[in-house]
């Protein structure tokens, strides 16, 4: 590259930069800005939500107070922010699953996916069928040949999509799984511990496991190699096409006022990229790393997603 054009995309960088930086500084919230967590306290959400609210304060002197409106796998959340004011006050982190798919699969939600503003994702989760180390199994292959050979497997899944993702694989490879639906990935985890379930999804607490040798991923859920069992083979490979990860996501209301959603999600997104923050380490340890989509391409990705969530609802009838 020719040092004239190093010194243009280093100027166009600092510009776009600068004017993130105005964005922020211009735009100042009139009073506490709510941060609604749509599930319980301790899970990734939660432990996310509270980590961004921490650094966002630091950084702005924005007064932010996190509150968990957990329930219905995250409807309970989205149904209280879709009334509250459009004016940055009010925001929630989610799992983007829970509006993408939970709107066409629960009846009367009391919300749409049109009812919020799409400020910025932080990360993705890392979708793994997990089980006991113990039990000898190495990848689905084998749970999949346990079960043809007439044992029971039960399986634990969060939600309904990975419910839906348990039936697929079934229905694939000519085998039945009965699924037991458990709270959150580390209901999953804390079941197959217990010899309760024999297999659970889980979507980042099993990492630990996994590194101590406790816990194997069976198969990645995410279309993509797992970051800390790289080897699992992807549901592809047992005739399930479909991706049943997540992101973690930051919404408000729709119609947000224009300033706020700018400052908001290039905030959020400042402090995802910023490998230095206490958020961005806990993400790249437990999940899959700092991935912060923000505006018009949140919009997009969230029409992909509810567009992929009708195929997967009608495979699964």
């Amino acid at each position: 590259m020719k040092f004239g054009a190093l010194k243009t995309m280093v100027a166009a960088v600092a510009i776009a930069a600068a004017g993130a930086t105005t964005a922020i500084a211009e735009w100042q919230p009139s009073g506490p800005i709510k941060l609604m967590i749509a599930f319980r306290a301790g899970g990734g959400v939660d432990t996310s939500a509270r980590l961004l609210a921490e650094e966002l304060s630091a950084r702005h002197g924005w007064e932010i107070i996190p509150e968990n409106v957990d329930g219905r796998g995250g409807a309970a959340m989205a149904a209280a922010l879709k009334d509250e004011p459009a004016d940055g006050q009010s925001i929630g982190m989610t799992a983007m699953d829970s509006l993408a798919y939970g709107v066409l699969a629960t009846k009367n939600p009391g919300f749409g996916t049109d009812d919020f503003t799409y400020l910025s994702t932080v990360t993705g989760t890392q979708a793994g069928l997990i089980a006991k180390s113990s039990r000898g199994w190495k990848t689905l292959a084998d749970v999949i040949a346990a079960a043809k050979a007439g044992e029971k497997i039960t399986a634990g899944a969060m939600s309904a999509k990975l419910a839906d993702a348990l039936y697929l694989i079934g229905e694939a490879n000519g085998i039945e799984l009965t699924t037991v639906m458990v709270k959150g990935g580390q209901g999953g985890l804390n079941g197959v511990m217990a010899d309760d379930l024999d297999i659970a999804w889980a979507a980042g607490p099993q990492t630990k496991g996994v590194q101590a040798g406790d816990l194997v991923n069976l198969v990645s859920a995410i279309g993509k190699p797992l970051n800390v069992s790289p080897d699992a083979p992807l549901l592809s490979e047992y005739g399930v096409e479909f991706v049943f990860g997540t992101m973690f996501g930051v919404i408000g209301p729709a119609n947000m006022d224009a300033e706020a959603r700018e400052a908001i999600q290039d905030a959020i997104a400042e402090v995802v990229n910023d490998p230095s923050s206490k958020l961005s380490n806990y993400i790249s340890k437990a999940f899959g790393g700092p991935e912060a989509i923000k505006g018009a391409d949140f919009d997009a990705f969230m029409q992909k997603a509810s567009a992929e969530a009708e195929k997967l609802i009608e495979a699964a009838q």
